[in-house]
């Protein structure tokens, strides 16, 4: 009877002193997808935009790993991408790899919360700017879009976050220049800010985006992003991203002595989400994205211009794994892409059937 007594004792105390003790809190979590991609110009070369890079071939996509940690104010996060899609997100860190055999860290901070609504973290982030990510199960289109595929894709420095109220939220930070996990010929910081409003009485997100900065080479950069969703019912939802980045060169001259003029792409999408059962949906989404200076997309080309894209993805639903049936449709107003005879086009479409799992 003593000892019984004794062993309810010792139990009740441990109880109670694992109760009045800060927990540890643990996260593992990961995805992987795969994809098949058939393009009807028959050339892999017409893609234009991150990831799907291919032409009548089964590919790897990406295996991610992320380990979340935090004890007390203090917290990690650690973001491991293995594959094709890793190499062509951390651009400037690996060799591209046809194989698919490349590492990227794609997320690596630390974490202070430094009050209940102010944290500090330091270390390397997927970008505040844009509404598609790089891990393909938090899209609802497999393939990305114009604005996603010329950036920015990630920010290494330090960041501040603040929970203003419930429902409005700030974050201010100093980068490296753009997808640099490391820099030391440069002096040159980046800008970031965003400002999010999320009310709790409508179903509706807002964030505006801001990053500007010098790169390496001195251009100067500004770009403001919108994001906004809404969900009109549990069957429709909305989602909308506008882009605007403008460049100056401080470097070079023009043939009058005179700091050339600015130049500039902008791009904008709608998202149309409809889940039709716990199990089955479809997102269409609509972009017109605009390169007339020919800083990107146009950059080869003898003339800028303008592209518009549509993209039709159906999703089925099956526990952990998610099947991806999509077509897509490019139109640009130049002749950008090609056929397989060589023979230059304005027009690419193709299908694809994804799959994407994670956990």
């Amino acid at each position: 009877m003593t000892t019984f007594a004794a062993c309810i004792f010792f139990a009740a105390f441990a109880q109670s002193a694992d109760t009045t003790q800060p927990q540890e809190a643990f996260k593992l979590s990961g995805s992987a997808d795969v994809y098949y991609k058939y393009n009807f110009n028959r050339n892999l070369t017409d893609n234009k935009t991150s990831f799907t890079n291919s032409h009548n071939s089964f590919e790897l996509g990406m295996v991610s790993l992320k380990v979340e940690h935090g004890f007390k104010k203090g917290s990690i996060v650690a973001d491991l991408g293995f594959g094709r899609r890793a190499a062509e997100f951390s651009y400037n860190d690996v060799v591209d790899s046809k194989n698919g055999l490349a590492v990227a860290i794609k997320q690596l901070y630390v974490g202070y919360q430094a009050t209940d609504k102010i944290k500090i973290s330091l270390g390397s982030f997927a970008t505040h700017v844009g509404y598609e990510l790089v891990d393909a199960y938090l899209n609802r289109n497999y393939s990305m879009s114009y604005m996603f595929s010329n950036g920015p894709f990630f920010s290494t420095g330090a960041k501040v976050d603040y929970a203003i109220t419930p429902y409005l939220s700030a974050m201010v930070g100093v980068f490296n220049p753009t997808d640099l996990k490391s820099v030391d010929f440069s002096d040159h910081k980046y800008i970031g800010a965003q400002v999010g409003f999320t009310p709790t009485e409508a179903p509706l997100k807002l964030y505006l985006n801001y990053l500007g900065g010098k790169d390496t080479a001195g251009i100067q950069n500004h770009q403001l992003d919108l994001v906004a969703t809404y969900q009109v019912n549990s069957v429709l939802g909305l989602g909308y991203n506008g882009t605007y980045s403008r460049y100056h060169n401080t470097i070079e001259k023009n043939g009058n002595g005179e700091e050339p003029e600015s130049a500039k792409w902008w791009g904008s999408a709608l998202y149309v989400n409809l889940d039709f059962t716990e199990d089955f949906g479809l997102t269409l989404r609509g972009e017109y994205f605009d390169d007339k200076d020919r800083l990107k997309t146009f950059a080869s080309a003898t003339e800028g211009g303008r592209i518009m894209a549509g993209t039709l993805t159906f999703s089925y639903k099956t526990g952990n794994l998610v099947i991806m049936p999509e077509f897509r449709i490019d139109n640009a107003s130049r002749d950008i892409f090609n056929k397989h005879s060589g023979e230059a086009t304005g027009t690419t479409s193709n299908v694809l059937l994804a799959a994407v799992y994670h956990f």
